[in-house]
């Protein structure tokens, strides 16, 4: 808790119940004397207590007063740097002077702006209480949001590079700018995207995305007000999405063949909620989606052994979100030395839709998605997060592009800075579309095999890690950890395009991890060895992983 120097005259409403006043009591003292400790949240909350000052501390990327950041080159970087404008800050909270003081709208705060990747911590704490007025500090520090220049990542024995200028923190308003060009082992692309979560200090969201590809070219826009909070009572949205692109097939790893994929999706929807209740939020949706793919052979590429068929669905749904208020805040599991958040209340979400010629889709059809999501224990000590998912369409009585799949993520704390950690994910399926496949390699999970390396109808990996948080600060810039890691997993069921399943994989390796806590990109960088247990023998004995990802 916070230490709080302030002069106190007297306490403000009166508190109900006398083990209340007696703790206000213990807390008040004399005129001009001080008052060592603001009082605990539960103290605030039933003595009727209300927001006064709102405190923007919005520290920028490096903390001049400790000695080891006061150098040449981090000042110039705080001094080119452009801070978090704090009206940006201020429009991301749940509270404003005057409402009543309420510890569970600073919580949800604090998560809401921990979840900016401009920022790397995020801190509300009550300083100070006088007359029933209670001042607030919210602080934040900054991350450097500018990335000029060459970005480079292999996994599952590709390369991929691009050249780009990105700004997550556009002006200091939060919004996310990036132009440049890019290559994978898919295509080549010349792209710009734009997205603010809050336009115009609202909490109005646009998305805005081009590009121009080697192999066709990708256009959405998406505009959205969100249920941005457990409390909020309505939300609604619209987006479109047209892409052309090759959609590449693979067999062990390789490219095969090729084939065109024209996408052409567009919805709306409204929701509504009557807030939080009892610690519940229950919300209802509605709207109407148009979602057409059609495709052919690729120009001058290698024809695949099956062609998707063309589709168009066109349904208005119905949907239902169930969201528990249960949050706990961790350390040194998915990130070193940083503040995460894990939901471990029930989360659900399901949606039904009906497809018909008579709204002009090439078929009748039950559309359905589903999610949900529990956790179990807490970060101290053990964590478990379970999540299960389910979508597809039912026509004429049968399953058609069904898939049902979950997943377990189990925590382990031996100590402060070693931590077990364990997963297992699987998928299952129903006559998929030919597009939509489920496959396994270096790409998803097995980090000792080549991309896309196993395709079929269903899925299992099982991954086992032994992590260690070190106190190592690199260059001030950089948390160190490492892993040792294994994992095994394979595919079932027929491919489509070319052989089945081989059995099962392995691999095993060891890898160091470098959390960035001065950049908003690529927080995480990979390096890994990993090493095949299995497979054709044509896989190099040794892969190599460089990548930047979002946790260990």
């Amino acid at each position: 808790m916070a230490i709080v120097r302030s002069s106190v005259r007297r306490i403000g409403p009166a508190p109900r119940g006398p083990a209340v006043a007696a703790l206000l009591l213990a807390f008040s003292v004399a005129a001009d004397e001080i008052v060592p400790l603001v009082p605990p949240d539960r103290v605030l909350e039933e003595s009727n207590a209300v927001i006064g000052r709102i405190i923007i501390d919005n520290q920028n990327i490096f903390d001049l007063e400790n000695p080891k950041e006061d150098n040449a080159l981090f000042r110039f970087a705080n001094r080119i740097h452009i801070r978090t404008r704090p009206s940006t800050i201020r429009a991301q909270l749940l509270f404003e002077s005057g409402d009543p003081y309420r510890r569970r709208l600073l919580n949800e705060s604090e998560r809401i702006l921990r979840s900016n990747s401009y920022l790397y911590e995020a801190e509300i704490a009550p300083v100070s209480y006088v007359d029933g007025r209670v001042d607030v500090r919210v602080f934040t520090r900054d991350v450097w949001t500018l990335k000029p220049g060459l970005s480079f990542s292999r996994s599952g024995g590709k390369n991929r590079a691009s050249v780009e200028l990105e700004e997550q923190n556009f002006l200091g308003r939060g919004g996310g700018l990036s132009v440049g060009r890019s290559t994978d082992e898919e295509r080549d692309s010349t792209f710009f995207q734009y997205s603010d979560k809050h336009l115009g200090a609202s909490w109005l969201a646009l998305g805005l995305s081009w590009a121009n590809n080697s192999d066709g070219h990708a256009r959405a826009l998406n505009l959205e007000h969100p249920f941005y909070a457990l409390d909020t009572r309505r939300a609604a949205g619209a987006g479109f999405a047209d892409e052309l692109r090759e959609d590449p097939v693979y067999e062990e790893g390789d490219e095969i063949a090729r084939f065109r994929h024209d996408i052409d999706y567009l919805e709306a929807h409204y929701g509504w909620s009557a807030g939080l209740r009892d610690g519940w939020a229950r919300r209802w949706f509605a709207g109407i989606v148009r979602d057409e793919h059609s495709f052919e052979p690729a120009p001058g590429e290698p024809e695949p052994l099956v062609i998707p068929e063309d589709r168009k669905l066109i349904y208005p749904f119905l949907g239902f979100q169930l969201v528990q208020d249960h949050y706990w805040k961790g350390e040194n599991l998915d990130q070193i030395r940083q503040t995460e958040d894990f939901a471990l209340g029930t989360q659900l979400t399901l949606r039904l839709g009906w497809s018909d010629p008579a709204f002009g889709a090439d078929r009748s059809a039950l559309v359905f998605s589903g999610e949900v999501g529990r956790g179990f224990g807490n970060p101290a000590s053990k964590l478990l997060l379970l999540s299960g998912w389910t979508a597809g369409r039912l026509e004429s009585g049968d399953l058609a592009n069904a898939l049902l799949g979950g997943s377990a993520r189990f925590y382990l704390r031996q100590s402060e800075k070693h931590l077990f950690f364990m997963a297992l994910g699987g998928d299952v399926s129903e006559d998929l579309d030919v597009d939509n496949v489920i496959d396994i390699g270096g790409d998803n999970g097995l980090r000792g095999y080549p991309l896309r390396y196993q395709r079929g109808t269903s899925r299992a990996l099982f991954t086992v890690e032994q992590r260690r948080f070190t106190d190592y600060y690199l260059f001030r810039l950089f948390r160190v950890g490492a892993a040792a890691f294994f994992d095994a997993g394979r595919t079932w069921g027929d491919n489509p395009q070319g052989i089945d399943s081989r059995g099962w994989l392995r691999d095993v390796g060891i890898g160091l991890r470098l959390n960035s806590t001065r950049s908003s990109l690529g927080k995480m960088i990979h390096i890994d060895l990993a090493f095949p247990l299995d497979g054709d023998d044509d896989i190099d004995e040794v892969q190599l992983l460089l990548e930047g990802k979002r946790s260990f």
